[in-house]
């Protein structure tokens, strides 16, 4: 009877041990992927976490986890200097417009960049030529590499945006007296004063009022 119950233990014991390995052969991990051995299907299974994660494929198989760029990069970056710039051709030359150029843009060195106050702008202040080679093509009549002159710049500085200036050289409110032709304006103190002198009024035997600034017949 002992015998008997020990075959019966022994036979339980084996069906459970393989029914344990059968289901963890079949059973579904994370996402829904098997595990497997070879590489392409371990990438596959990669990319789709990172897709359930919400990353573009290509973005996340090469910079799964991008870093953030620190401020101090990022203002380094942003400030005004001499970088290199895709610059269209027909920008530079406008009225060449019967032809065709490759490359339609070139790379030049460019003044760009903040300046940190809304007045301002990044300009050039030194700039020099340089000459490419590219092809000029007219259409159905011939294609030929010629030489192009392009200006490059070589320092910057932030300067008053042209506006700002226009602004300032008219920021005085227009004369208020009454005759204003009679009347002349001084663009930085903005101070009013009479057009005619005092010596032109006395050449017609007449004296300046300074406050109308006509020429007035003497008091007795």
């Amino acid at each position: 009877m002992n015998f008997l119950l020990t075959w019966i233990n022994w036979g339980l014991a084996i069906v459970v041990s393989l029914s344990t390995v059968q289901v963890t052969r079949t059973a579904p991990t994370l996402g829904g992927h098997k595990p497997t051995e070879g590489p392409r299907d371990s990438e596959a299974v990669m990319d789709g976490y990172r897709t359930l994660d919400g990353c573009g494929l290509h973005a996340c198989r090469f910079f799964p986890h991008a870093p953030v760029v620190p401020f101090y990069k990022v203002f380094e970056q942003s400030v005004c200097k001499v970088r290199e710039t895709m610059v269209d051709v027909y920008q530079e030359y406008p009225d060449d417009v019967e032809f065709i150029f490759k490359p339609s843009c070139v790379p030049l060195m460019r003044c760009s960049g903040c300046c940190n106050d809304e007045t301002l702008e990044c300009v050039p202040v030194e700039t020099y030529n340089i000459t490419m080679q590219i092809m000029s093509i007219r259409p159905h009549i011939n294609q030929n590499i010629i030489d192009k002159s392009f200006q490059q710049h070589s320092r910057c500085e932030c300067r008053l945006k042209r506006d700002v200036i226009s602004k300032q050289e008219n920021h005085c409110e227009p004369c208020k007296e009454r005759r204003k032709h009679l009347f002349v304006q001084d663009p930085l103190t903005c101070k009013c004063s009479c057009k005619y002198t005092d010596s032109r009024c006395k050449t017609r035997q007449l004296e300046l009022n300074e406050r109308t600034c006509r020429c007035e017949k003497p008091r007795r």
